[in-house]
């Protein structure tokens, strides 16, 4: 059943007036949604004489009591009998071991990519210090870094699945947007390194990946298309994200491909170089470089994107014109002041809306119409705030 309750922030508990919290009587805020569940009635939270005031013109910050996340007694952010991570701000490494444990297959793979990883680049660094030949060492290292990653995406994964609470109200579901990032973030640097590097290889006009550089790159080629074959549902540039995770998962695909990629393009140019073609090093690695750079660049701007708080790429921006222009026709509005959307993650549209009406007015048709007009958009959450003339 649907309900429809919006909720007036100006109605306090207790009868307090608006003169005790310092706004006057023509600001009204109201946070507005819609429940697709059974209405039980509205729920009051419990706030006791004691409690200081919502809003305190002596602070910066809206100041909340803890009673405020109590409705009937009951945390409104407690997990029980719910699955994932328990709540709270912080996650123990149990925790995220049972979430692995129970997990998906993504997240089974992903670890598994991660120990191919881990032990391929230990090894590669021990003979690396044990033969004295620096390079080996240097790749053992940018393994590493990016088996650091790649765990960094395996942690937003576990986190990901814990429920809301106080200090993070959205959840964590943000968290796989920024891993993606970092990981579009870390490629993006690689990719311009492999720049640097072709660069220097044509001025020095000489070849400095050695034979055994070469079985490095052949032995990780062969530890990543492991990791393609796994997420090669992924492997594509533009792929519309409707979850967070998505985001997550193609940029552990691009990453495990753009590593594949660079020791393809290693093993090309030794080839080549055996076959005496000139300058094929830097052929080889500035197509490399130029391929990276436009497999993640459009993960790279989703991401910031959605962490910059972009308008909602799903929703043009001529469908968010039109619904101003039907709503400012009303003869009960004056003005609409300001208009944001936003992505809180992909597939979670939220809104901010104030509004000038003229005085007077019934104002609950006018919210239920602007609420339908947006919820057609596909905009979950919209906060309306509306100023008397």
């Amino acid at each position: 059943m649907e309900s429809f309750n919006p909720r007036f922030d100006n109605e306090l508990p207790n009868d307090r007036s608006s003169s005790d919290i310092g706004y006057s009587t023509n600001d009204r805020r109201l946070a507005y949604s819609r429940s697709f569940q059974q209405s039980h009635g509205p729920r009051t939270p419990a706030v006791t004489e004691s409690a200081k005031p919502f809003l305190d013109r002596t602070v910066s910050s809206i100041d909340m009591p803890p009673e405020i996340y109590s409705v009937d007694g009951n945390d409104v952010f407690s997990d029980e009998g719910k699955t994932g991570v328990g709540g709270g701000g912080r996650v123990s490494v149990w925790e995220i071991y049972g979430v692995l444990r129970n997990g998906n297959r993504q997240m089974k793979r992903l670890f598994l990519l991660i120990s191919l990883n881990v032990a391929y680049s230990t090894t590669e660094l021990l003979i690396g210090l044990l033969t004295g030949r620096v390079g080996l060492v240097s790749d053992a290292f940018h393994l590493t870094f990016g088996c650091g990653l790649l765990t960094f995406s395996l942690f937003a994964m576990a986190t990901s699945r814990k429920k809301p609470d106080p200090a993070y109200s959205y959840g964590y579901k943000r968290l796989e947007v920024l891993a993606a990032f970092t990981n579009a973030l870390f490629l993006m640097f690689m990719s311009f390194s492999l720049a640097v590097e072709a660069l220097h290889a044509f001025i020095q006009d000489e070849s400095e990946h050695k034979h055994y550089l070469i079985v490095s790159a052949v032995t990780n080629l062969l530890v990543n298309l492991i990791g393609v074959w796994f997420f090669r549902h992924y492997a594509r540039v533009n792929i519309v994200y409707r979850k967070a995770e998505d985001m997550n998962y193609h940029s552990v695909c691009l990453h495990v491909i753009s590593d594949s990629i660079r020791s393809a393009g290693l093993i090309l140019a030794s080839w080549l170089l055996s076959l005496g073609v000139e300058n094929a090093e830097v052929l080889c690695l500035g197509l490399v470089s130029i391929t990276v750079f436009m497999l993640v660049m459009p993960l790279f701007k989703a991401t910031g994107g959605v962490l910059l708080q972009m308008a909602p790429p799903n929703i043009p921006s001529s469908a968010l014109s039109k619904c101003l222009r039907q709503i400012t026709s009303r003869d009960d509005v004056m003005e609409v002041l300001q208009a944001r959307f936003w992505e809180v993650v992909p597939g979670h549209t939220v809104g901010s809306l104030r509004l000038q009406v003229k005085s007077g007015i019934d104002e609950r048709p006018l919210l239920q119409y602007v609420y339908d007009v947006y919820h057609d958009l596909g905009v979950q959450d919209l906060t309306l705030q509306t100023d008397y003339t």
